[in-house]
C-alpha cells in the first residue's frame, strides 16, 4: 500500500510561501490573497541568516565585481551558494544584484557569474546595465531579470519598455507619489517594486555622477563615496547639509501599498551590520503577516537601529520640503536592542518554520514508511524497519502523529500529522524518530535542488569598425538666449534644445532652421505620468515647427518620444557603456548613441559603434538631478530662474539651475575643455562631439563653437578634462 499524501495536504490549505499567511477575514485558506513580498538586504552570511530567521520572503545580495554596493562585504562564490541553499530550505528567494554599468571586457565575467547564479538557485537577477540584459537573454534565458531603481524608471513608459526587454519586475524610483505608484500599478504588465526603507539618495538613482566627477568613485559602478552627506552651503559657506536627506519609511503605509498591487516591498542596507538587518526585517515582517502597520514602539526601534534624525515619507505623500532632510547623529550603539537581534539569527537558532505535512503507514509484515509534502507540492518517503507484533502496550495512531509532528530544531513546523496504524504493533521510538528525521532531512535536500534552466554560451557578437573621419560638431543649449547668429553661421551639425524652450520660441527653431542647422528637442530625463500632458503639449508643437528627433535620457522618455513619432537619440543618462547597449538600442530602434562620460577614452574607443555615437566634448557636466528643490528649500522662495552657486567645503561653487518640472539640476564647478586635445579624441571612432552649454552667455556659447573649430582664442578660466584621462572606480 502507497502513501497518499497530495490530495489531502492541497485541501488543507497551508498559508502562502514565507510564512505569512495575510488572508483576508472572514475568508477561507484556500482564498487567499496575493501579498506583498517582503525584500532584505544581505552584505553577509551573517545578515542573510538575520533577514531570513526575520521573516523576510526574500534577500538580495551581490558577489562579484558587478552590483551596486561594491564597498559591501560581499560574498565568495562558495558563501553564495551556501547562502542560496541556506535560503531555499527556508522558502526564501534569493536575487542576485548585478546593477552596475559594465565594459565589454568585463561581459564575458558577468555572463559567467550569472551562469553560476542560476544554476545554484538563484530565483532573479536585478540588472542596471541594458548591455547586461541582451547578455543575460542570450547566457541565462530562463534566468528572471528584474530592473533595478538604477535604471530611473520612474512612468508606465519606462515599466513598459522593461517589459518589452523581457523584465518580469521593475523598482520604481522612491521619488514617486503614492497616486504615482498606484496608476504603475493598476496599468503595468509586470511586477512593480518599492523602496519601503532605508537611505535616500539625493539624486535620482542612476542619474547621479557626484562622486565619480568629484571623486573618481561612480555610484554606476558601485563604489559611490556619499558627497551627498557632506557639508554644502550658499554664498561661500559650506555650513549646511542640503543634500542629505532622511532615511525613507513608509511604515503606516503598508496596507495601501498592497492594496495598490505593489508586489514587493524592498529595504535598503547592504552596508548595514545584520543586526539592523533583523531588526528591520522583524518589524516589517510582523506587520505584514499580523495584517496591521508597525506600532509607534516599533517606529521608535526601527529609530534606535538607524535613522538621521527620523524618518521621512515626503516624496510618497508627494510633500517635498526642507522637513526631508536630516543627518546622522552620533549616539551610543544600542547595545542591548542589538544583543536581543543577535539571538534572532545566532548559534543555529531556527525562527523559520516551512509549513509541512507529515504522514505515517504502519502494517504487519511491511517497513515503516513515513512520508512528507512541502507548500509546493513536493513530497518525500522514506522506510524504516518492519514492525512487530506488540506484547505489552500497542502503537496507536495518536503516538505515532504526535512523534511525527515533534520537528524540533528543524526549520520545518508540522501543519498535520495523519497516520494509518494497524492494531496490534510495537515500533520503538527510537524508529518513529529516525523515521521522522530521515524524511525531513531528505525534504530538505529536495527544497535545496536549484532549478534546472539553460546555459548557452556568450557570444559578443558581430564588430562594427570605427569610422575613420573624425566627429561633427553638435551643439546643447540650456535656453534659447544662448543662440545667436555668430553660433549659426558656424553650422554645428545638429543643435539640440529643450522641449520647454523650443515650445516657448518657436522663432528660436525657425532660426535654425532659416540658417540651415538642423534642431533637435531635449527630453527632461524625468517626467512623470502626471506631467506627460504637458511634455506632450510642448512636443506637439515642436513637431508641428518640424523638428522630427529627440534626445532622450531616461527609458520611459525614449518609449514616449518614439509613439510620437519622433527619431530618437540616446542621451548620457541612458549610460551607454559597452557594445551590446549599443546594440541594443538600435534594436529599439534608437538612431543615435551618446557613450557615458564616465568612460576614459581608450574605452569609448573600443566600443563596437553600432550606432553613430556622440560624446561630451566641452561643458558642465551634470552631477545630479533632483525632485527636491533645494534653492527653495534653502530660501522659501523659487529663484530657479537665476544660477544659484552650492559652495562646499573647499570652497567650489556648482551651479544650481532650475530642470523640467520644478526640479534642480547640480553641475560641476569646472567645464570640461578638449579644444586642445583634438588628437586624442578625433580617432575614436566617434559620429559627434557634443558642446554642452548651460551657464553660458550667447557669446561664449559662439566662441566656445569657434574655438573647437580651431579658428578662435577661447579657454576656460577654470576647466577641467573629465574622467577621460582618469580611471574611475
Amino acid at each position: 500500500m502507497e502513501l497518499c499524501t497530495t490530495a489531502p495536504f492541497r485541501q488543507g490549505g497551508l498559508p502562502p510561501r514565507g510564512g505569512n499567511p495575510r488572508a483576508a477575514k472572514g475568508r477561507p485558506c484556500q482564498e487567499v490573497l496575493p501579498v506583498m513580498e517582503l525584500l532584505s538586504p544581505a552584505g553577509s552570511m551573517e545578515a542573510v541568516a538575520a533577514a531570513v530567521q526575520n521573516g523576510a520572503d526574500a534577500v538580495y545580495f551581490g558577489y562579484g565585481d558587478f552590483n551596486a554596493r561594491r564597498g559591501a562585504k560581499n560574498f565568495t562564490r562558495e558563501e553564495a551558494a551556501a547562502a542560496v541553499s541556506y535560503c531555499r530550505l527556508r522558502g526564501c528567494k534569493v536575487n542576485l544584484t548585478l546593477n552596475t554599468l559594465l565594459t565589454d571586457r568585463e561581459l564575458p565575467g558577468a555572463a559567467e557569474l550569472a551562469a553560476h547564479a542560476s544554476g545554484i538557485g538563484v530565483d532573479a537577477v536585478i540588472v542596471q546595465d541594458l548591455g547586461a540584459v541582451r547578455m543575460l537573454r542570450q547566457s541565462v534565458p530562463d534566468l528572471p531579470i528584474h530592473g533595478s531603481t538604477q535604471m530611473t524608471v520612474h512612468s508606465l513608459d519606462g515599466v513598459k519598455l522593461c517589459a518589452d526587454l523581457g523584465m518580469t519586475r521593475v523598482v520604481l524610483g522612491r521619488e514617486l507619489s503614492r497616486d504615482q505608484i498606484a496608476y504603475i500599478c493598476q496599468n503595468a504588465p509586470i511586477e512593480i517594486e518599492v523602496f519601503g526603507h532605508g537611505a535616500l539618495c539625493m539624486c535620482w538613482s542612476g542619474q547621479c555622477f557626484f562622486s565619480s566627477v568629484i571623486g573618481g568613485r561612480s555610484g554606476n559602478r558601485g563604489m559611490c563615496a556619499q558627497p551627498c552627506r557632506l557639508n554644502y552651503g550658499w554664498n561661500g559657506r559650506a555650513d549646511e547639509h542640503p543634500l542629505s536627506l532622511k532615511d525613507l519609511s513608509l511604515a503606516g503605509h503598508l496596507k495601501a501599498l498592497e492594496h495598490m498591487g505593489v508586489a514587493c516591498l524592498k529595504l535598503e542596507g547592504r552596508m548595514k551590520r545584520p543586526e539592523y538587518v533583523a531588526i528591520v526585517t522583524g518589524i516589517y515582517a510582523r506587520a505584514l503577516r499580523e495584517d496591521r502597520e508597525p506600532t509607534p514602539e516599533e517606529i521608535d526601534t526601527l529609530k534606535q537601529a538607524f535613522s538621521r534624525q527620523g524618518f521621512t515619507d515626503g516624496y510618497y505623500m508627494g510633500e517635498k520640503g526642507p522637513d526631508m532632510f536630516g543627518t546622522r547623529q552620533e549616539e551610543k550603539e544600542p547595545r542591548e536592542l542589538y544583543a536581543q537581534a543577535r539571538s534572532t539569527y545566532e548559534n543555529g537558532v531556527e525562527n523559520r518554520k516551512e509549513p509541512v505535512r507529515m504522514y505515517a503507514l504502519i502494517q504487519r509484515g511491511q517497513p515503516a514508511q513515513a512520508a512528507a509534502e512541502d507548500r509546493e507540492g513536493r513530497v518525500v518517503q522514506v522506510e524504516g524497519p518492519v514492525p512487530e507484533e506488540a506484547k505489552n502496550v500497542p502503537l496507536t495512531r495518536e503516538k505515532v502523529e504526535g512523534q511525527l509532528a515533534r520537528t524540533g530544531g528543524t526549520p520545518f513546523q508540522c501543519d498535520k500529522a495523519t497516520a494509518r496504524v494497524e492494531e496490534g504493533l510495537s515500533l520503538p521510538l527510537s524508529a518513529l524518530n529516525d523515521l521522522r528525521r530521515r524524511v525531513l532531512e531528505e525534504l530538505g535536500r529536495e527544497r535545496q535542488k536549484p532549478v534546472q534552466r539553460r546555459r548557452e554560451a556568450y557570444q559578443p557578437g558581430v564588430r562594427y569598425e570605427n569610422q575613420k573621419e573624425g566627429p561633427v560638431f553638435t551643439v546643447s543649449l540650456r535656453t534659447a538666449s544662448q543662440l545667436s547668429t555668430e553660433l549659426l553661421k558656424r553650422k554645428p551639425a545638429l543643435l539640440y534644445l529643450p522641449a520647454g524652450e523650443g515650445a516657448a520660441h518657436p522663432e528660436a527653431v525657425r532660426r535654425c532652421q532659416q540658417a540651415g542647422v538642423a534642431v533637435a528637442v531635449v527630453l527632461p530625463r524625468i517626467c512623470t505620468d502626471r506631467e506627460l500632458p504637458q511634455l506632450e503639449k510642448e512636443l506637439t508643437a515642436l513637431r508641428e515647427l518640424g523638428v522630427a528627433e529627440a534626445l532622450a535620457g531616461t527609458w520611459g522618455m525614449v518609449r514616449r518620444a518614439q509613439q510620437l513619432g519622433f527619431a530618437v537619440r540616446g542621451d548620457y543618462g541612458l549610460g551607454v557603456y559597452n557594445s551590446q547597449t549599443m546594440k541594443e538600442l538600435k534594436r529599439l530602434g534608437l538612431i543615435g548613441a551618446t557613450v557615458s562620460f564616465e568612460m576614459k577614452f581608450p574605452q569609448i574607443r573600443d566600443i563596437s559603434k553600432t550606432l553613430p555615437t556622440e560624446f561630451i566634448a566641452y561643458g558642465r557636466l551634470p552631477l545630479m538631478i533632483t525632485e527636491n528643490c533645494i534653492i527653495y528649500n534653502h530660501c522659501g522662495r523659487h529663484t530657479c530662474n537665476n544660477v544659484n552657486l552650492l559652495t562646499d567645503r573647499k570652497g567650489e561653487r556648482f551651479p544650481v539651475v532650475k530642470a523640467w518640472g520644478c526640479r534642480n539640476e547640480i553641475y560641476n564647478s569646472k567645464k570640461i575643455f578638449l579644444a586642445d586635445k583634438q588628437k586624442d579624441w578625433q580617432r575614436l571612432g566617434l559620429w559627434g562631439a557634443r558642446l554642452m552649454f548651460t551657464t553660458e552667455n550667447a557669446l561664449e556659447c559662439a566662441q566656445v563653437l569657434e574655438r573647437y573649430m580651431n579658428q578662435g582664442k577661447y579657454q576656460p578660466n577654470d576647466f577641467t578634462r573629465g574622467l577621460y584621462y582618469r580611471d574611475v572606480e
